[in-house]
């Protein structure tokens, strides 16, 4: 990545609002005492931020983007590969970007310079943009202005008789000024005699003469006036005319000069196309001549091309419409509401677009992504008048094969578009079972089974060759033809294998041997298994491990088998045929067959994760790369690992929104994973990577016979419907494919953040750090940051809540800024709504095949839910049914195994104004609920622990927990800990949860909600509990804990008689106006420096005294709605990096004074009168 700008020192002091430097300069100049004390201000700096993209721009083959107040610039070659990004970081200070606009000259296109003009809220930058030799270089050439009212357009003036530096600006109530940029004033300002808020501004016109102004009104209507006429009486300019016709308010206006047309979006959710002419003619009459309405929410934006309208909006819809209304081509990729900017490539036919999720697009505008897409219908019927197509397979994109009711085969070739009689048996009639594979030589075999327990073997182009075995004297349920993977030591290219499923179970592995010419030699029958009891008790798809020991089977029941390959062992692995329980339970009806089966004995599997999707079934299972993913019914699919002889469960995601039936997945060469499945009644290829729709076929939905191939160059999908075969075939050209310019973040707001620790690839290197994120859009993230370079990597994205998640805890992370290590591993815990929690094992290792050098495993561990608990519960009765409507707002770790022997204890902050325990039991993988109290009465949002060592054996636990009431309670939660030990190792498990009782001590530390809650323990073995409120106030308490020595004659029945711990305050600080508005973040770094974060878009850092909080520096942060903060030090010992989360992700890095000693801070116990305070500073 090319170095990074600076830029002018004169605008770091500009980052903070002028009302606010001011209000904290008197409050920290109320005593001159004070003032001695205070330390010098730190420097904070911002190394990265990810936030919606605002404002884009074509300049050239370069894309240039606004994100908050950064620029980006994306170099570009034909074909829309990215080759340069370049970071030009706060252009407009504190402003977030808006709009770009680039000084059209008649220069050649081969020019390497242009001049842009960059504004957005109030500000506004001009600079030139220069590149060569693959480098691109920024010079300013203006300083930062501003100006008292919001700009929503910027134009150019064209002046032949000197050097062009005025600007023509569009103001936010109805005004528009001439500004001259290089000497930073207005030169004019003319307002309308309509004064009103202005949603929507086009400027249109060379000069100041003939500019006219297209304004979006707040009463939804265009108002068209020149700045240049003259003023009436009280000095405005009279409305040339009035255009209406929307609904609601206008967004966006965007003019095409050679046309005469004029575009208006709307929160109507339509586009309205005008016809006006020529604006700079006196009185031309407007006219709408188009409405369109295919947007699902409001439209943000439009813009006008020679041939076609584009329209984005806040349904994350990008929609190509042509001049008749009809929708062309539609872009949907980005996560989450709203795209926010758009541009349009006319040369290239390149259309670029960024969202809120702060990702940037880039589509192809000719045609749709796969080019030559067709959707035909073969018609068999004209074909053959006898039988009626019932099964299809498609071997390859050039053949597909059709079985009919009567019993007959065909072959249909696409390439030259013949249908052709393979063979008929009537035998085979009415009940349809199809199966063909093609081998590495190329011959095609194919697999018939019928109602009487017949298979029919036979070689594409040799169909009189045909073996007929019977292997039931029932029914054939299923036939899978299975290949072994390429680097099985088994592998025969002239051999390949055939599992038939029969009566009762029985499961049959056919070996098939051919000739070279690929005649069938032999069939064979290599061994047979038992399917798990069930109603529907047959396969649907199976794959080899590549070892050749196993292959893993998916059956009807939507179970996950794994047999072994080997000859028939003598007992089950696990007993009882059930394996492990994955939800739902067994059928009790089950299938008549013949006495072909086997014992239980004989065929069982060593493995069994028994309704792993649930209970339509498995519709595929594939190996890849070292993996076994699953698909299903269920709408998921999974990622499993074998470890000895158990398949383990890795991750579960579910695609886009409304994909109930996940068929199966293709893997791209380079290594992209797309989706296959049935959104209602269409076929859906979906891409993960890119959140898009790549193909949507109307098929009628997946009970039908339907096949899918796909290669580098093209994509079939043939389906059975209304008595014919149906084909879908797409060429793609790889001049046209799409790009990620820039990796999306999140579809919604993050809720929380947490860092997880710092690894280093290789000795010398840059250190990585891990960062989680969650979102309100039931995602979480795993990032790599690398500060050296302010970039970050996607490592993993996990999605399995059903609701958003509001809350993350770590076990095994590292916050101290220790020695970076080769790996990471930890434990995630993440909580949000319907009382949903779930666990999982994350290990991050050096993969230097990997973008970031790193590479992340996600091991899902436990799900659980207290709705599902209740309804296990055997005394319903006797438990208060939970609130379907109870949200985690906040959870910790309380103990770790390393801490104590009763393992992972885990607490929970509730809506319904519970504090709950739970206790995690590794081997089952469950959480086991075993305390609770209702002490809050109220919403509990917060909550934090601490561990007290009082001496040698002598432990105290303490819960701390915080409330909407602005209420702090500390829980002495030692004695239930002990409790849970016994019960659970007398049991096995626990029953009812005991009560957690009363707390020890309860502060009213704030007025109203605590939103931010933090322990850091102090040299001197006290603890500093600080907190922040909706009030905006900050208040910080030192406890001191004293636990009663227990007497040596006491039994350990006789616990609870015992003293409980002693808790004392010893000191309080507040500041009453910490912040403008709720303090949404707080950590104390150090015993002496505290940063806390709000939603005024402030990060603050305090210092902590003798005589309380003293203000050291602040800064504007550009992340909206902070929802949550987290800070580490920063390797090695360069003070500490603060991550903000939002509506967007920031980090900062703050460098300051080192700390003094710790017994110097604090005072051990003063009196309450001899604290003196600090303005707003309160203190007890």
């Amino acid at each position: 990545m090319p170095p990074r700008a600076r830029v002018a020192p004169a605008c770091v002091h500009a980052c903070v609002p002028g009302g606010v430097r001011a209000a904290c300069v008197r409050r920290a100049g109320l005593r001159a005492s004070a003032r001695a004390m205070a330390p010098p201000a730190g420097k904070a700096e911002s190394l990265l931020l990810l936030a919606p993209v605002t404002a884009l721009r074509f300049v050239g083959d370069r894309v240039v983007a606004g994100e908050g107040p950064n620029l980006l610039i994306y170099c570009l070659e034909t074909g829309g590969q990215l080759i340069a990004t370049q970071f030009v970081p706060s252009v407009l200070c504190h402003y977030h970007i808006h709009g770009i606009r680039e000084l059209q000259s008649p220069a050649s296109p081969q020019a390497s310079a242009t001049t842009l003009a960059v504004f957005g809220s109030k500000g506004l930058r001009v600079l030139t943009l220069s590149w060569g030799e693959g480098a691109v270089k920024l010079t300013w050439l203006s300083q930062l202005c501003e100006l008292h009212d919001w700009i929503w357009d910027l134009h150019w003036l064209q002046d032949p008789g000197k050097a062009t530096s005025a600007l023509a600006l569009a103001l936010g109530h109805n005004s528009v000024v001439l500004y001259d940029y290089m000497h930073q004033q207005a030169l004019q300002e003319v307002q309308c005699d309509e004064v009103c808020i202005i949603y929507s501004a086009c400027l249109v016109g060379k000069d100041w003469q003939e500019l006219v102004l297209v304004a979006g009104t707040v009463f939804n209507q265009l108002v068209i006036w020149r700045p240049a006429d003259f003023t009436n009486e009280e000095g405005t300019v009279r409305v040339e005319r009035r255009i209406s016709g929307h609904s609601g308010v206008i967004f966006s206006i965007c003019h095409l000069e050679s046309k005469g047309l004029l575009a208006s979006a709307s929160d109507d959710r339509s586009i309205r196309v005008w016809r006006v002419g020529d604006l700079r003619a006196p009185h031309s009459s407007a006219q709408c001549i188009l409405v369109c309405y295919g947007h699902q929410s409001r439209v943000w934006s439009v813009q006008l091309l020679d041939n076609y309208i584009i329209s984005i909006g806040e349904d994350s819809a990008c929609i190509v419409w042509n001049y008749i209304g009809e929708i062309v081509q539609t872009f949907k990729g980005h996560r989450g509401r709203s795209i926010r900017a758009v541009a349009v490539h006319k040369t290239q036919a390149w259309v670029v677009t960024g969202g809120a999720d702060s990702g940037i697009r880039l589509w192809p505008l000719k045609g749709n992504r796969l080019l030559g897409n067709s959707l035909l219908a073969l018609g068999f019927g004209s074909f053959t008048q006898k039988g009626s197509p019932k099964a299809l397979a498609l071997i390859s994109p050039s053949w597909l094969l059709v079985m009919t009711d009567i019993g007959a085969v065909y072959l249909y070739d696409l390439t030259v578009k013949l249908w052709k009689f393979i063979l008929d048996d009537i035998n085979y009639q009415s009940y349809n079972l199809l199966d063909a594979v093609q081998l590495p030589g190329g011959s095609v075999i194919c697999a018939l089974g019928n109602l009487e327990g017949h298979i029919k073997i036979f070689p594409l182009h040799y169909p009189q060759e045909a073996k007929e075995l019977k292997i039931y004297s029932g029914k054939v349920h299923a036939l899978s033809w299975v290949t072994r993977q390429p680097q099985d030591p088994r592998r025969d290219d002239l051999c390949c294998a055939l599992f038939a499923s029969g009566p009762e179970g029985v499961l049959l592995w056919l070996e098939v041997s051919f000739c070279p010419l690929g005649r069938v030699d032999r069939v064979v029958e290599q061994r047979r298994y038992i399917l798990p009891l069930c109603k529907q008790r047959w396969h649907t798809c199976l794959t080899f491990l590549p070892q050749g020991d196993f292959f893993v089977c998916g059956d009807r029941r939507g179970s996950l088998l794994l047999f072994p390959c080997g000859a028939a062992t003598a007992e089950p692995s696990r007993g009882e045929i059930g394996g492990r329980e994955n939800g739902g339970s067994a059928d009790s009806d089950e299938d008549h067959g013949s006495d072909d089966s086997v014992t239980p004995e004989e065929g069982s599997p060593v493995d069994l994760l028994f309704g792993i999707h649930g209970k339509q079934g498995v519709t595929s299972v594939t190996y890849h790369r070292g993996y076994v993913y699953s698909t299903g019914r269920d709408g998921s699919f999974q990622q499993l690992c074998v470890q000895g002889q158990r398949l383990q469960p890795l991750w579960k995601q579910k695609p886009c929104k409304g994909m109930d039936w996940v068929a199966g997945l293709s893997f791209a060469p380079g290594g992209n994973l797309l989706v296959l499945g049935f959104h209602s009644t269409d076929f859906v290829v979906w891409s993960p990577r890119t959140h898009e729709k790549l193909h949507i076929v109307p098929c009628g939905g997946g009970h039908r016979s339907w096949g899918y191939v796909q290669t580098p160059a093209t994509m079939v999908f043939a389906y059975i419907k209304a008595g014919d075969v149906m084909v879908y075939q797409a060429q793609e050209e790889d001049s046209c494919c799409q790009a990620v310019l820039k990796e999306s973040l999140h579809g919604r707001e993050l809720t929380c953040v947490r860092y997880i620790g710092a690894v280093r690839t290789q000795v010398g290197g840059n250190t990585i750090d891990i960062l989680v994120t969650s979102s309100e859009d039931t995602t979480m993230n795993i990032l790599a940051f690398v500060a050296a370079s302010s970039t970050v990597f996607l490592l993993a994205t996990i999605n399995n809540h059903i609701s958003s998640i509001r809350t993350l805890a770590l076990c095994g992370a590292d916050t101290n800024g220790g020695e970076p290590q080769a790996g990471l591993q930890s434990l995630l815990f993440s909580a949000g709504g319907r009382a949903e929690m779930q666990c999982y094992q994350l290990l991050v290792t050096a993969d230097l095949s990997a973008q970031a050098g790193l590479s992340c495993q996600v091991t899902h561990l436990i799900s659980h839910r207290l709705d599902e608990l209740w309804d296990h519960q055997k005394n319903k009765h006797k438990v208060i049914k939970m609130d379907p409507e109870t949200r985690y707002m906040s959870i910790v770790v309380v103990t770790s195994p390393q801490q104590s022997s009763l393992g992972l204890v885990l607490a929970a902050a509730c809506s319904d104004g519970s504090v709950r325990l739970f206790l995690m039991d590794e081997l089952a993988r469950k959480l086991l609920l075993f305390a609770e109290s209702y002490y809050h009465q109220r919403c509990v949002l917060k909550i934090q622990t601490l561990t007290y060592e009082a001496g040698p054996g002598t432990r105290s636990v303490v819960l701390c927990s915080a409330a909407t009431d602005g209420s702090i309670a500390f829980w002495d939660i030692t004695a239930t800990l002990d409790h849970a030990l016994r019960v659970t190792g007398s049991n096995g498990r626990t029953q009812l949860p005991c009560d957690l009782g009363h707390p020890c001590l309860t502060i009213q530390a704030h007025s109203c909600g605590v939103n931010s809650l933090h322990i850091r323990e102090t040299c001197a073995g006290q603890y500093l509990v600080s907190s922040g409120s909706d009030d905006g106030s900050i208040h910080v308490c030192l406890i001191a804990i004293e636990v009663p020595p227990i007497p040596q004659t006491s039994l350990q029945e006789d616990r609870k008689l015992t003293p409980k711990t002693c808790i004392h305050v010893i000191q309080k600080f507040s500041v009453v106006s910490a912040h403008a508005a709720h303090v949404t973040g707080l950590r104390v770094l150090r015993p002496d420096l505290l940063v806390s974060a709000s939603v005024d878009q402030r990060l603050t850092f305090w210092s902590l005294g003798p005589t309380g909080l003293a203000f050291v520096s602040s800064r504007v942060c550009h992340v909206a709605d902070v929802s949550e903060i987290d800070c580490w030090a920063s390797h090695p010992c360069k003070g500490y990096h603060c991550v903000l989360s939002g509506q967007g992700l920031e980090i900062i890095h703050w460098t300051g004074p080192t700390a003094g000693l710790c017994g110097d801070l604090v005072p051990g116990s003063p009196s309450p009168g001899s604290v003196s305070g600090l303005g707003n500073v309160s203190n007890t």
